[in-house]
């Protein structure tokens, strides 16, 4: 059992929630309220920080938002990085994997310069690809499965010439790779249909599970059907919807009462389901 899984599920336990808000954190959203600062990404992450931590199980970058803005966007990651409560889980939702020795730079990015517990991954390169994410077994790394995009007909849901989908082939691969458990799948809420049978095959992984809020993806469902035998290992992100409540704020403290009231809602939706 890896360090970081660990963590994240004595959050989960303590808390009684799976909630991982998602930082996708675009500067043309933010209020108005944030425009005061030199740096409004920045306090505008440690307003939505502040506003969940006492519900919260985990915290997940997106490194796009950040990427695009370039060595600024960097520094903003790597100080709200900084920022994230020592008890959560950090994802770096990166989906990075490529050749061996790239996929090794790639992994000391994001494990060991930036030190986040978990990253996201892409399985379609191989084992090859992955095994050096695989490799730090105190991290979890949360390889894509079954996504909750449209898109995830083109590939994902294709069958192979077996008769399988190829989402349960990278299903079964996962259980291989992560058998020291370090190993995650990332799996859409808008899937739900599929959740359980995924998790009956997959009893020992880690899911995170994206797609619930603006994607339209059901919260209880994604809670029930998501965890495992001990009511632990998942993760339901949820980035839009909480992050940017519709309304106008006359100062932080007003928006965060809006983020810290949704996110209350969402804890005591999963408390129920749990």
């Amino acid at each position: 059992m890896s360090a970081a899984r660990d963590k994240a599920n004595r959050r989960i336990s303590s808390l009684k929630s799976l909630l991982c808000v998602g930082l996708d954190t675009d500067p043309e959203k933010l209020p108005s309220v944030f425009s005061r600062f030199s740096n409004p990404v920045l306090e505008f992450n440690r307003s939505v920080i502040r506003a969940t931590r006492d519900y919260a199980a985990a915290y997940k970058i997106n490194t796009a938002f950040y990427e695009a803005r370039g060595i600024e966007g960097f520094r903003d990651m790597e100080a709200t990085l900084m920022e994230i409560p020592s008890e959560c889980l950090s994802i770096a939702d990166a989906k990075r994997a490529d050749i061996g020795n790239t996929s090794r730079m790639y992994a000391r990015a994001f494990f060991e310069h930036w030190a986040f517990d978990s990253v996201t991954v892409a399985p379609y390169m191989g084992h090859d690809s992955l095994e050096p994410f695989f490799s730090y077994s105190d991290k979890l790394v949360f390889v894509l499965c079954l996504t909750s995009n449209a898109g995830s007909m083109d590939f994902e849901e294709q069958q192979l010439v077996e008769g399988l989908p190829l989402y349960r082939r990278v299903l079964e691969r996962v259980a291989v790779w992560g058998a020291g458990g370090n190993g995650g799948v990332v799996v859409g809420a808008t899937k739900s249909a599929l959740l359980a049978d995924i998790r009956k095959d997959a009893p020992g992984l880690f899911f995170l599970i994206p797609g619930v809020g603006a994607q339209g993806g059901s919260l209880e469902e994604a809670v029930d059907l998501g965890v495992d035998a001990n009511r632990q290992g998942a993760l339901v992100n949820i980035s839009r919807s909480l992050i940017y409540p519709s309304g106008d704020f006359r100062d932080v403290a007003a928006y965060e009462a809006a983020v810290s009231m949704e996110a209350g809602r969402v804890h005591a939706a999963m408390r129920s389901a749990l």
